[in-house]
């Protein structure tokens, strides 16, 4: 059981993380300031060290804790998990600015010294776990690969953020992420579950 100072630490951190976050998201990673941020966060510069260690190491969780956003809010299995993981993700890339932060930073780290594929490979082999189970329940076409169809899916949906992002700010990122499915399902998914497979906006748990 968690004691009082352990509760007390995980709040401080999680503060931090939001409002690194919120910064990130508005300024990128240059721009961004740990000033700024222990200021949005209304605690010491000691805190953020104490937790993460330097404003990288701020960078580096954020881009990492992109999975845990997304997986609470599903409970399907095999291929339409996958599917849910990519229709959550894009209805959250709207409102949840510590999702939007990890991939703004992950796809510009370039531009701040960084070269981490770290959370892009944690998205590839959550996927291809989920494909494995697919595979396993004969969700899958013979032939399919889990392991390539999670890299295109994980290239896919980094590709049309980018896309969604400049074009409209990604207000029609879940309408991107369905036309995806509706044109790839059909080449991966087996004819016993093809049409069990549900794609769109209602498979988005309630706010």
């Amino acid at each position: 059981m968690p004691t009082a100072k352990a509760e007390q630490a995980a709040r401080t951190r999680q503060k931090v993380l939001l409002a690194a976050a919120e910064v990130f998201d508005e300024t990128g990673y240059e721009k961004a300031s740990v000033s700024q941020i222990v200021q949005r966060a209304g605690l010491t510069l000691g805190a953020l060290y104490f937790h993460f260690g330097s404003k990288q190491g701020l960078a580096e969780a954020l881009m990492n804790a992109q999975p845990t956003t997304i997986e609470p809010h599903l409970t399907s299995t095999g291929l339409q998990r996958m599917v849910d993981i990519t229709l959550v993700w894009a209805d959250r890339m709207k409102r949840d600015p510590v999702l939007r932060a990890g991939v703004r930073l992950a796809t510009e780290q370039g531009s701040h010294g960084m070269n981490d594929a770290t959370s892009f490979e944690d998205w590839r082999k959550l996927m291809r776990g989920h494909l494995g189970v697919a595979r396993s329940s004969g969700e899958l076409r013979e032939g399919v690969d889990p392991d390539q169809l999670a890299r295109f899916v994980v290239g896919a949906c980094t590709g049309m953020q980018l896309y969604s992002h400049l074009a409209t700010r990604r207000a029609d990122l879940m309408e991107r992420v369905c036309d995806m499915w509706d044109l790839l399902l059909p080449s991966v998914a087996s004819q016993a579950v093809l049409h069990d497979i549900h794609v769109g906006p209602t498979r988005v748990p309630a706010r």
